[in-house]
């Protein structure tokens, strides 16, 4: 599950382009968070669900039990344009 997750941590395996790298928090650069929210503070919802799951469940079970909601977070990270 968290080996989705390793390729933001560790950066993106693309090259970037020429100039100023991408910034998904800047609104000129996408136009998919026109707000400028930063991963922390983007998709509270599905983030408050993903973290009471984990914390409701034992490490054993939280892989397969949360797994649906962690699904449902990446995907409104990735509406917002961060590369997940």
């Amino acid at each position: 599950m968290f080996q989705s997750l390793s390729s933001w941590w560790g950066g993106s395996s693309a090259p970037e382009p020429a100039g100023k790298p991408f910034d998904p928090t800047d609104p000129k650069m996408n136009p998919l968070n026109p707000q400028g929210l930063k991963p922390c503070c983007a998709c509270p919802e599905t983030k408050s669900l993903r973290d009471d799951c984990f914390l409701k469940h034992d490490a054993t079970e939280a892989n397969e039990k949360c797994q649906e909601l962690v699904q449902k977070h990446i995907a409104c990270m990735r509406g917002y344009g961060f590369k997940i």
